[in-house]
């Protein structure tokens, strides 16, 4: 899939007729001009890794932050970052604009990777925990920006759990502060039971976050991948950048064809901007 144009789809897709996605006000279509030097800067910068770099062409990074509303020197918490796609970005972002970077991880035993120890480019990189037991992300209402990319599914076999990410997720926020949500998406087929291929419907995540108090502000198209059939023997983790061969736990096929999931790129995603009301 190719760089999309900057023209911002606002519609959730049809599937969604669900009462929680058709309730959702305020989606909005425009296209983005994007005057933040500093936020164009950090996406170009050489210090991002060749690897993340490649991956530019399906996660759309500076425009997906412009539709979701990152500004200069806000408080910014990006949730479970994993290899840091995000951190590469969104921690200079922060030491460039006068903000603050703060990484949620799943344990108080893990660690970011030794990387984003470079505080002349990343700044300082404070971290919290975020699990079905943690408590309190952050100080209330001290957060401007939380940021939840591909995340949401790994939580839906704990019960309770997603219902308490929204929940700690608004408490972090202030009033008026942004949840920036990226996730695999299942429509317009029916989301499987706990999300176990990594695909969400639209209408579960809007839910979700309805139930804490957030309102839909909008909607984009930016993240769609149309030839992710979403339908392959290993989930969503079939495609790149896992590329799995096997089920979760063994080791690799070594005679598993990629070529043909290679060549549908990453998922289709949805792309959702959500806002803690004043």
């Amino acid at each position: 899939m190719g760089l999309r144009a900057l023209t911002l789809a606002v519609s959730i897709t049809a599937v969604c007729a669900a009462s929680a996605c058709l309730a959702s006000p305020n989606s909005e279509a425009r296209t983005v001009s994007n005057g933040d030097t500093a936020l164009t800067a950090a996406v170009a910068s050489p210090a991002r890794s060749p690897q993340n770099v490649a991956r530019d062409v399906y996660r759309h990074p500076q425009q997906s932050l412009s539709f979701w509303g990152l500004k200069p020197g806000m408080a910014i918490l990006e949730i479970w970052p994993g290899a840091g796609y995000w951190t590469e970005i969104l921690a200079p972002y922060a030491k460039a604009t006068n903000g603050s970077y703060l990484a949620a991880v799943s344990s108080a035993s893990q660690t970011l990777p030794a990387n984003f120890s470079q505080t002349s480019v990343h700044g300082p990189i404070s971290t919290t925990e975020f699990n079905e037991k943690s408590p309190p992300l952050a100080k209330p209402g001290s957060v401007s920006f939380v940021l939840l990319a591909r995340n949401l599914h790994d939580w839906m076999s704990t019960p309770g759990e997603p219902e308490k990410a929204m929940r700690d997720f608004y408490a972090a926020l202030k009033p008026g502060g942004i949840l920036a949500v990226e996730q695999h998406r299942a429509d317009p087929r029916p989301m499987k039971p706990d999300a176990s291929d990594g695909y969400m419907s639209t209408a579960v995540v809007v839910k979700l976050a309805e139930g804490a108090g957030f309102k839909l502000a909008a909607t984009s198209e930016i993240n769609a991948n149309p030839k992710d059939p979403k339908d392959h023997p290993f989930g969503v983790w079939t495609l790149p950048p896992t590329r799995r061969s096997a089920p979760s736990g063994q080791p690799p096929n070594p005679n598993f064809d990629h070529a043909k999931y290679d060549a549908i790129g990453e998922s289709d995603r949805m792309t959702l901007k959500f806002i803690k009301p004043n």
